[in-house]
């Protein structure tokens, strides 16, 4: 059973996620809306994903946190580039906008978490 903690951890993964990479996405000057629903919607599928396989690893594996972290947010750039490729209409290079769009929501994130612990 899922434990309302972890539930509420994955809710503002995700939400925090969808806000930072939103405002990227904004902030370079998209305006699509079908893209920005494209967004949201690869999203909901690979940060629950990525968030729980990362705590799951470190708790089960005994593999530095640093590579799991690194392997699991590629697999998140490969997945979502991918979906923006194959269904997006103004992203000329989706995997480069999926990796700035995961740089910039995973930084901004450790900053939050910096200035609020």
């Amino acid at each position: 059973m899922i434990s309302k903690a972890l539930l509420a951890s994955l809710g503002l993964s995700l939400t925090l996620t969808i806000a930072l990479e939103t405002g990227f996405f904004l902030l370079i000057g998209k305006r699509n809306k079908k893209d920005l629903l494209l967004l949201l919607l690869v999203n909901v599928i690979t940060n629950p994903v990525v968030v729980l396989s990362f705590w799951l690893a470190v708790l089960y594996m005994d593999w530095n946190k640093y590579i799991i972290l690194v392997l699991l947010e590629l697999f998140a750039v490969l997945i979502e580039g991918y979906y923006y490729k194959k269904y997006g209409i103004s992203f000329r290079r989706p995997y480069i906008f999926s990796l700035c769009a995961n740089m910039f929501s995973f930084w901004a994130g450790e900053l939050i978490q910096l200035l609020l612990w």
